[in-house]
């Protein structure tokens, strides 16, 4: 039950910092969604969509679209981002739409913040017949040098955790597994706006946080592949899965 809490704890964090949230976390590669959307599905749940990262992406490539999120400030900038998009306030939990509603649920950066046994129910429960689940994470390549040295600074992410112990719903059906890898620019200010998002950083007490972007900016400059330089790639590996459900 501790864990438990001071998950949804950390989950929560997102909603104070909705802006910077939006202004430093990447979207996802086209061949990803191309792949997420290849059964071809109509109505599309986005769950935990945040400030609507995939959403936008899914945009006018499905009939219906739907985007539910725990936190109304970073709703509020999906709302901006995908105008057409049919929001509400809601969890993997408890999802607010009627049995049978959607072709496809997709949680991207998400399910590891749902309760396994729960969401799995209500993912059974909002899909059609012969609906599937989508999972995507975007990763930062670790096997870097600097990589993994900034891992080490901001402390490990329960994403990436997620993702590498294969923490998925296998139970519901088969897994299909579609991965890629690319490279995302970024500087100084934009690197540190993305350490600020994650939810450990924000959650942090000021002492802390003051800390790891102290940290940040000495990797920055005297890292031997990024000092004396204003802008570099980010790596990153995305692992997008489908699971239909039986």
């Amino acid at each position: 039950m501790p864990e438990q809490t001071a998950k949804a704890g950390l989950a929560s964090s997102f909603d104070r910092a909705a802006d910077t949230y939006e202004r430093a976390r990447p979207g996802y590669p086209d061949a990803v969604v191309d792949w997420l959307l290849a059964p071809g599905p109509r109505d599309v749940l986005d769950l935990g969509a945040g400030t609507g990262k995939l959403t936008r992406a899914l945009a006018g490539r499905v009939t219906s679209l739907h985007a539910v999120d725990p936190s109304p400030n970073m709703l509020a900038q999906l709302r901006a981002a995908v105008p057409g998009a049919l929001t509400a306030i809601g969890t993997g939990e408890a999802i607010p739409l009627p049995d049978d509603s959607v072709d496809a649920v997709f949680a991207a950066q998400a399910w590891h913040w749902v309760d396994p046994a729960r969401g799995v129910s209500e993912v059974r429960r909002v899909l059609r017949p012969g609906g599937y689940l989508g999972l995507v994470w975007n990763v930062r390549d670790g096997s870097v040098g600097w990589v993994a040295a900034l891992s080490e600074i901001m402390h490990g992410s329960v994403a990436e955790e997620a993702v590498e112990a294969g923490d998925l719903p296998s139970e519901l059906g088969p897994v299909e597994r579609f991965t890629t890898a690319w490279r995302r620019p970024f500087n100084r200010q934009g690197l540190l706006d993305l350490v600020k998002s994650r939810s450990y950083v924000i959650s942090a007490p000021e002492p802390d946080r003051a800390q790891i972007l102290q940290g940040v900016n000495e990797l920055l400059d005297t890292h031997p592949d990024l000092a004396g330089r204003d802008s570099w790639d980010m790596p990153y590996r995305t692992e997008a899965f489908r699971i239909t459900v039986g």
